[in-house]
């Protein structure tokens, strides 16, 4: 493999890393194992650090094609709790407001998810990478201020029920480039005259790529010892 010519590869996010923590890592140990000071290494499509699943990272002059990789269908399989909501949509803010959940029913779920297929408008969550007037959302709501987010054009390709456990669902998702899942749980739980947060979330798929497709980050150094190794016999 040439990773100065560019490679794109296939990573498993694990839970609680940030995208460039992901990034980072893989760019330290192939600096080293080529022996390079520098190495340009960047990822298709961000990951919250409280979700898992595909990550497409690109190296040397493949970073080129990143904004065409992530431009790529995506699908998710999230999970949501029904009747609670938190200010981040998931588990990294504190419960701030409770609702009823007698009313729903499964029928009910599966009606709501339906309504949502389609070209929609959706509000970016203020703890995101979303930018207001050159800084980002995230780091303005952490400051408690004020932030106001304009809705954005998506589409939901697909939609479905894979669980229901009331107040638990769990739900499969494919969607354009853009889509916050976190956004959408929140947009559920309105729709359902309830509340809903995520509590787990993985991307199984981006493009043609899937997670069975994927390595981990446990598995960089045999990668990298058998790749590069061949990318030097080649060089000789």
């Amino acid at each position: 493999m040439d990773f100065i010519a560019g490679e794109v590869l296939y990573f498993n996010k694990p839970l609680t890393w940030t995208s460039f923590d992901l990034v980072n890592k893989f760019r330290y140990k192939l600096s080293r194992k080529l022996k390079v000071k520098k190495i340009k290494v960047g990822h298709a499509g961000t990951l919250d650090p409280l979700a898992t699943g595909v990550m497409i990272v690109c190296t040397g002059r493949a970073t080129k094609r990143i904004d065409e990789l992530q431009y790529q269908t995506k699908e998710y399989v999230a999970t949501l709790k029904l009747g609670e909501t938190t200010p981040s949509f998931d588990l990294e803010k504190e419960i701030d407001g409770i609702y009823p959940t007698e009313h729903i029913t499964k029928e009910m779920v599966e009606k709501v998810l339906q309504s949502f297929v389609g070209t929609i408008q959706q509000i970016p969550p203020v703890f995101s990478a979303c930018k207001v007037e050159g800084k980002r959302a995230y780091e303005l709501a952490r400051k408690g201020e004020d932030v106001e987010l304009k809705a954005k054009t998506l589409v939901i390709d697909e939609m479905e029920l894979l669980e229901y456990d009331l107040p638990v669902i769990k739900i499969r998702v494919v969607c354009s480039k853009g889509t916050y899942i976190r956004a959408l749980a929140r947009d559920i739980g309105v729709a359902l005259h309830s509340g809903a947060h995520l509590i787990a979330l993985e991307r199984t798929r981006i493009g043609n790529v899937t997670l069975d497709m994927c390595m981990s980050p446990e598995d960089i150094d045999d990668f990298l010892e058998k790749n590069v190794m061949e990318e030097i016999k080649e060089n000789k």
